[in-house]
């Protein structure tokens, strides 16, 4: 009865090589055991011994050969192969194991994206083809399966990098008794229908993006920063140290229509502000010469003939100049100042330096 309870494992690799593995150690651990196998049916069967054996720990736990038939019969026997510990007749078609797809091929529409492979010689109907993809986002694959040997699938953003895979399954019942499927073909990555080495390169385009898009955003508040301080700067250098204006700002049309010349400039220019000023400073002059006049009288000093004769002779030859600068320097023979100018008095005569 033990014959029943040894557990073995069969693979059709693409109905072209056979594998058959059981758990030596355990159902065997005394002694190494030997593989035979036939594909023929009928009494008249020939048995053929393992060409390659599969070892675990020096002990036989497998064996590999050359699928030849739909229908097998397999012994395990002991190692000169008088006692038989197992045997076990199958359908070879129902443990198939399909290879990898073939010339796989992308088509990138739009969101759509249909993956395509060459269809195998053999059992196409029981054939499957399974797609795998997952963006940088997702931690599980999403998985889509469909006739061989075209699959497609909606909902790509082409904004993003997505992970392919795809593989080819045999369908189950109706086909295996196992559900085999291939080995996964090489992993792609894709973006908007462009083949990339790793979705690692948009990681590090986008970081770069950022980084780019940082530092000039840092330069930009370095410069508005100086900005703002320059303003500040500049206020309190204003409220602090007030600028001196300079002489061409006060007088620009001497410097520039006259080039200097101030004689020049005075005779043009003095006649409009002189009777502007005696407008409003005559009617003072002549209160203060009444003033004057009138302390005379009441006073025993004796007033000098200069002063006197200064003030009759402006207020006869009426020369606005004379009397303006009377009435701010009373005294003769005296230097003042005058409109940024220095004057000498000296009876009638006035002289501007």
């Amino acid at each position: 009865g033990w014959k029943d309870a040894i557990s073995t494992t069969i693979i059709n690799f693409n109905n072209e090589k056979m594998q058959i593995t059981w758990a030596a150690r355990e159902l065997f651990p005394s002694e190494n055991v030997s593989f035979s196998y036939t594909f023929d049916e009928g009494k008249h069967k020939v048995w053929k011994p393992c060409p390659t054996y599969l070892l675990d720990q020096d002990y036989n736990s497998g064996c590999l050969f050359k699928t030849e038939g739909p229908t097998l019969a397999i012994s395990i026997r002991n190692n000169n192969g008088s006692e038989e510990f197992f045997s076990k007749r199958l359908k070879s078609d129902f443990y198939i194991k399909p290879n990898r797809p073939e010339n796989v091929t992308f088509f990138w529409k739009e969101d759509t994206v249909t993956v395509s492979c060459n269809k195998p010689e053999r059992a196409v109907k029981c054939l499957r083809l399974e797609l795998q993809y997952k963006s940088k986002f997702d931690k599980d694959w999403q998985s889509r399966t469909s006739k061989c040997c075209s699959v497609g699938e909606q909902g790509f953003d082409p904004r993003k990098c997505y992970s392919f895979r795809v593989r080819l399954k045999r369908l189950v019942p109706h086909c295996n008794v196992v559900n085999y499927s291939s080995d996964w073909e090489a992993e792609t990555f894709w973006m908007n229908g462009t083949l990339l080495d790793s979705c690692d390169d948009d990681i590090k385009s986008q970081s770069n993006m950022v980084i780019v898009l940082s530092c000039l955003l840092a330069v930009l508040l370095m410069i508005l920063t100086l900005l703002i301080l320059l303003c500040k700067w500049q206020r309190l250098q204003k409220s602090f140290m007030p600028a001196i204006p300079a002489p061409k700002c006060i007088f620009a049309d001497l410097f520039n229509d006259h080039n200097g010349n101030f004689q020049e400039w005075i005779n043009k220019t003095d006649h409009v502000m002189v009777q502007t000023k005696l407008e409003y400073e005559e009617p003072e002059c002549i209160i203060e010469a009444e003033s004057q006049q009138e302390d005379e009288k009441n006073s025993d000093k004796q007033v000098p003939q200069e002063k006197i004769f200064s003030f009759s002779r402006a207020a006869e030859n009426n020369d606005p100049k004379a009397a303006q600068i009377a009435c701010l320097m009373p005294t003769s023979n005296t230097i003042a100042s005058f409109a940024g100018f220095q004057i000498l008095m000296n009876d009638d005569m006035y002289v501007m330096l």
